[in-house]
């Protein structure tokens, strides 16, 4: 296959292949962390929707065709929408935003510093970054779809 007709060739495909999921891990890392270290929904998030730009930028568009389900990307995003605000009502008794969970809830109530110990903070940085990784992947899919020059 030449590289005229759209095929990033065999390294890059090659490579793409090796990285991207090593890049979707690393994002749902800082995704979990995001409490504990620098990082959080958004940031990883863009991580894991660089994945899906690779994928987009060393397959191709046609390849992505197969593999993207705007639907599906659309529920995803609502959802993450959605569980971000549902997160933030559960305090609205006291407070907006108000962190109910935090050493009174069942599951994350454990010890500063550990994974489980933020309340829903980890939630709403699942939902931030679920939210944030299809809002990205579809932006640049809905961009490669609809572009107006030839090249």
């Amino acid at each position: 296959m030449s590289t005229t007709d759209g095929d990033m060739g065999v390294v890059v495909r090659t490579s793409a292949r090796a990285t991207i999921p090593l890049i979707g891990i690393f994002g749902a890392y800082v995704v979990a962390h995001g409490h504990l270290t620098p990082g959080g929904g958004f940031q990883g998030g863009a991580t894991i929707a660089g994945a899906g730009i690779l994928f987009l930028l060393a397959f191709g568009l046609e390849e992505m065709k197969k593999h993207f389900n705007k639907n599906l990307y659309s529920a995803l995003e609502g959802i993450g929408g959605l569980a971000f605000l549902g997160a933030a009502m559960l305090g609205i008794s006291v407070a907006f935003f108000y962190n109910t969970l935090w050493h009174s809830g069942p599951f994350f109530n454990g010890n500063p510093g550990t994974l489980f110990s933020a309340g829903y903070l980890p939630i709403m940085n699942l939902a931030v970054g679920l939210k944030v990784f299809t809002g990205l992947v579809s932006a640049m899919a809905g961009l490669a779809l609809y572009r107006r020059w030839r090249g």
